[in-house]
């Protein structure tokens, strides 16, 4: 890549990388059916009122969206029972995430993150000319917040975090993140994604609304992607101080959410939050069930606090990832984040997980012979 006048920080990026895409898969590997196991994506949504709302919004494509911007808001805010002041919202969760970057980091701060988490924080950081101090994951896969602390310098700006964690599905618990808040410089702030909170027990986590209400340094990013199944969508949000969410939204794009997103959301809020909680009933029986069954074939599993399971496979995790899509079945192999013995495989439905178990079986009996 070279280009005439781009910024010198372009060039020390990495592209993010997603999963093979179910059209895909089906031409490489002239398939028919193919299972899609790779993207933590939920497989029971569109639900259905959100669905009519977002048909209804068609017709009016052309104008911003005004109304539904202000309500999505002040739905998010009673939701947490916070003003709309509280509340920023975004083109998904990465959208946020890269808006964050541009109100905080610039030339010469400092930002601290997993190693072997969500990427986009590493990239956005370069990009606004930060530098990356990476911490590596535990032997259980977990964040370990004693080295974080260690890494911590006048010169840092922003610590990212996402819990619970993607790939591990783990998650860092109350104490750690109050004695980190603690540790913070003054002019420095937590971010915390919680992309995958709500496939927790709210008891588990952080109060992270209770957090933000005490001024303390943090930011809690959400998306309707994964527990609202709006991933097609991209819609995502911020909870944070007032002051804050003022410096977000004036280094936001105008009307940064699209109006059927935005239509949406608030049903998934609203209308459809008794459809919501039913599969989201369905993903987590699921996710037990999937857990035990790996542990059956002797397999390790890491206790998961999301909606996939990440888990240690007696194999190159690569070449049984290719073995499994040959096969119709997607997953994510993590030999990205350095795993190179682990898969990540999202929950999805009874019979899909049904299938991943039988090709995942026949998988290890054929790379070991």
């Amino acid at each position: 890549m070279n280009i005439a006048g781009a910024r010198k920080e372009v060039y020390s990026a990495e592209a993010y990388v997603s999963g093979k895409s179910m059209d895909d898969v089906k031409k490489e590997f002239n398939l028919t059916k193919v299972v899609k196991l790779g993207s933590n994506e939920n497989p029971y949504a569109p639900f259905p009122n959100s669905l009519r709302a977002m048909v209804a919004e068609m017709p009016v494509i052309g104008v911003y969206p005004e109304a539904n911007f202000i309500k999505l808001r002040k739905t998010l805010g009673e939701k947490f029972n916070l003003g709309s002041e509280y509340i920023g919202l975004g083109h998904g969760g990465g959208g946020v995430l890269d808006t964050i970057a541009r109100l905080f980091v610039e030339s010469g701060d400092e930002v601290i993150l997993p190693k072997q988490s969500y990427r986009l924080y590493r990239e956005i950081s370069k990009l606004m000319g930060g530098t990356v101090r990476e911490v590596s994951l535990d032997d259980k896969y977990t964040v370990n917040i004693d080295d974080i602390i260690k890494t911590i310098s006048p010169k840092t700006k922003l610590v990212w975090m996402c819990n619970p964690n993607n790939p591990t599905g783990t998650i860092v618990d109350k104490a750690d993140i109050d004695r980190l808040l603690d540790a913070l410089p003054e002019r420095a702030w937590l971010v915390l994604d919680e992309a995958y909170a709500e496939f927790s027990n709210a008891d588990e986590l952080p109060d992270t609304i209770d957090l933000i209400k005490k001024n303390k340094r943090i930011l809690s990013v959400r998306t309707f992607s994964k527990y609202y199944g709006l991933a097609g969508a991209r819609i995502g949000y911020v909870i944070a101080s007032p002051n804050v969410i003022s410096g977000f939204d004036t280094v936001s794009e105008p009307f940064n959410a699209n109006r059927i997103a935005l239509a949406g959301a608030i049903e998934c809020l609203t209308s459809d939050k008794n459809n919501v909680e039913k599969a989201a009933k369905l993903l987590l029986e699921e996710r037990e069930r999937v857990t035990d069954e790996l542990e059956k074939m002797n397999l390790e599993v890491t206790k998961s606090y999301s909606n996939f399971i990440f888990f240690k496979v007696p194999c190159d995790a690569d070449a049984l990832g290719l073995f499994l899509t040959k096969r119709g079945v997607i997953v994510r192999p993590c030999g990205g984040w350095g795993y190179a013995n682990h898969i990540r495989v999202t929950i999805g439905t009874k019979e899909e997980m049904n299938e991943f178990l039988k090709q995942l079986a026949e998988g290890i009996r054929a790379m070991n012979n």
